[in-house]
């Protein structure tokens, strides 16, 4: 069919992928981390109290002080690539790209910060891709993160007038493929020590104990992780939550007085997984490689090895080869 002379250019059809991880600041320095922290923590999805007593808390005292005090913190993890959560990514996209070849657009955004979806949704959409998988990199599924950057992708989608056909992918924490993805990493990482550790600890990012009671399913899903990750290990496998915020109750038990205890019952040597986590960044790197390490050691233990994220690995790559070829089942032609 021969359009007509004035008919505007359209690109060809194709399929995208958008990998989606948290977020992070531009830069590690008080200005970035508090313009970050106030798009962060003005999640609804992340902060359920409501915005009238909320938004004075938080435009007071929290990004008054939290930003230094973050900000270095974040510096201690920056590399000359900038920021990992943010590079991981990336790189996880580039090699997602050449895994999946020339059929399939793979690119990738940050739910808080940039990229931002709405921009790479909207770039996507205008280099033709009229079917897109939304893939959030968080195995267990919460509220506060699955849910959010879905929130963000429909609320760009809002915005167009000619929409891309959208699936999302599922959590995928129970999946065989995820625990083997696991299980290759975390043997890996622990065949490169110069001890023998006695015990691992999955440790996973804190959510407030009433998420659970409200029907969020991750702290079951983390559960039922840490479950098959013992049977398909041969160490012992402990659990706990991190990176607790406020007041609230949150779910238990907590990381440090986790390792604190596992000192008392005997054990010297950890290694410390973070199985909620697709690529390493502030929480890991920092707050467990760093912080945590030191909590253990003060309490006696004399071992400890933090092990890195899926990252960009190739076992990562051949666990969303797998998962998304799967989700992209009928849009293209992909092993899953």
């Amino acid at each position: 069919m021969t359009l007509p002379p004035d008919h505007p250019a359209i690109p060809a059809p194709r399929v995208g992928v958008l990998l989606i991880n948290l977020g992070t600041p531009d830069a590690p320095d008080a200005k970035s981390v508090r313009r970050y922290l106030a798009e962060f923590l003005s999640d609804r999805r992340v902060v359920e109290i409501p915005p009238l007593l909320w938004q004075p808390i938080l435009r007071g005292i929290i990004l008054t002080t939290r930003p230094k005090k973050s900000a270095h913190a974040y510096s201690q993890v920056w590399t000359d690539r900038g920021s990992p959560l943010a590079f991981h990514t990336r790189d996880t996209a580039h090699a997602m790209q050449a895994a999946m070849g020339d059929g399939v657009t793979v690119d990738w955004a940050m739910r808080y910060g940039n990229p931002s979806i709405a921009s790479r949704l909207a770039a996507m959409k205008a280099a033709g891709c009229d079917r897109i998988l939304l893939a959030p990199l968080y195995p267990q599924y919460s509220g506060a993160t699955t849910a959010t950057a879905n929130d963000a992708a429909f609320a760009a989608l809002k915005a167009m007038r000619w929409q891309p056909a959208i699936r999302t992918l599922p959590p995928y924490h129970d999946d065989p493929a995820y625990i083997a993805a696991l299980k290759v990493s975390i043997e890996a990482s622990i065949a490169t020590l110069d001890f023998t550790p006695d015990a691992l600890l999955a440790s996973f990012h804190g959510m407030p104990d009433r998420t659970l009671h409200l029907g969020d399913p991750y702290h079951c899903q983390s559960v039922k992780t840490v479950r098959l990750l013992r049977d398909a290990l041969s160490l012992p496998v402990h659990m706990s939550f991190q990176s607790r915020f406020g007041r609230a109750k949150w779910l238990e038990p907590e990381t440090e007085a986790t390792l604190a205890k596992l000192v008392q019952q005997g054990v010297r040597n950890i290694a410390v997984a973070t199985p909620g986590f697709s690529a390493d960044c502030l929480e890991t790197l920092e707050e467990i490689a760093l912080r945590a390490k030191e909590v253990f050691l003060s309490k006696g233990g004399e071992n400890f090895a933090y092990l890195p994220c899926l990252n960009a690995s190739s076992a990562a790559i051949t666990l969303y080869q797998r998962l998304l070829g799967r989700e992209l089942s009928g849009w293209i032609n992909q092993p899953g």
